[in-house]
């Protein structure tokens, strides 16, 4: 949350109580979002009467939510109640951005409020409540917002993962880049490259735009197909395939199913090119950003059955599937790359 808590202040003031404090700024961001209030303020303050018009909730009642509101850093408040977003909300909630966090924030909120009802369940068993993509898919607006999380995570990256990595050489294979960010990287990159995109119908459509956009499509190809789907069609004959954030949403049983699938679409020699934050992260890593990585775990072994996995063991099983020569490339942040080579197809 966006609140700053003095060290000094906190001493004694136990790690639950701040939790709570957090959750409840988590859900009142939420509600404010979904209720038009932050895009209302985008242009400038307004008082609660006229914010209340325009956002079509109780003037009484949208007032003790601002109030809270600005206690937490999301607004400022004026005299005659007058408020308007803070700087931090005007810098990372305004959707025009590319780089946006307003998709993650309403994600997140229905991840959170939905599926996380069944984590002790899943802690319990040891198995994951719903099918996490059906579930997706049964909630248009949820998906359009992951969706877009999804690019705006890619498109600050993209560049930098394309100069990290190996050349593809002339083929190039996407597995699960729908939003096609990471295809046009590489592909702007290194002039001669065509690429394939295999993902979900839905996941294709917001890349299909970005292609034709970038003027690539007569190079960059998309084919649907549902990665859980043993018979998914992946083609032959690729010099290179891409698994970025893909690895993470499977068990090792999924995943070493998925190495040899991809495999089979590789040409002798051809690369496979991981891109993760691995469980066992860069040295220097920050707190915050560690907890978040675990905190990621924890809901991906809830909703998906997937998890954070360490170097080793994705190394581990993409030799399984005939690998070689791996090695682990620094790219961003806790975002790294596996880097290996089909040696026994």
């Amino acid at each position: 949350m966006p609140l700053y808590l003095d060290p000094e202040e906190l001493r004694g003031v136990p790690g639950p109580h701040l939790d709570l404090i957090g959750a409840m700024a988590f859900r009142a961001a939420g509600a404010a979002q979904r209720l038009g209030v932050f895009e209302a303020l985008m242009p400038g303050p307004l008082p609660v009467t006229e914010l209340a018009a325009r956002t079509g909730t109780d003037p009484a009642g949208l007032a003790v939510l601002l109030e809270a509101l600005a206690s937490l850093g999301y607004l400022d408040r004026a005299p005659g109640r007058v408020y308007g977003n803070s700087p931090m909300v005007a810098g990372t909630l305004d959707r025009r951005s590319p780089w946006s966090y307003a998709p993650a924030l309403a994600f997140w909120q229905d991840v959170l409020g939905e599926l996380w009802d069944g984590l002790e369940e899943s802690v319990r068993t040891g198995v994951p409540q719903v099918d996490f993509y059906a579930w997706l898919e049964e909630r248009p607006g949820t998906l359009a917002e992951f969706q877009s999380m999804l690019d705006g995570m890619a498109a600050g990256l993209a560049p930098a993962v394309a100069a990290s990595a190996p050349h593809p050489g002339e083929r190039l294979l996407d597995v699960g880049g729908g939003h096609a960010r990471h295809s046009i990287a590489f592909c702007q990159a290194h002039p001669g490259l065509t690429a394939t995109i295999v993902d979900l119908p839905n996941a294709l459509e917001g890349g299909r735009a970005r292609i034709e956009a970038a003027g690539l499509g007569d190079r960059v190809t998309l084919l649907p197909g549902d990665l859980a789907d043993p018979g998914a069609d992946l083609g032959t004959g690729h010099d290179t395939a891409l698994l970025f954030n893909l690895c993470h949403g499977f068990d090792e049983a999924g995943n070493r199913a998925l190495f040899k699938r991809v495999a089979g679409a590789l040409r002798p020699g051809g690369a496979v090119v991981v891109l993760e934050t691995f469980a066992d992260l860069p040295e220097g890593t920050p707190p915050a950003v560690e907890a978040f990585v675990r905190a990621f775990g924890l809901n991906l072994a809830t909703t998906q059955g997937g998890g954070i996995h360490s170097f080793a063991d994705v190394a581990a099983w993409l030799s399984g599937a005939g690998f070689g020569r791996i090695e682990r490339r620094h790219v961003d942040g806790p975002n790294e790359l596996l880097v290996a080579r089909l040696e026994n197809p």
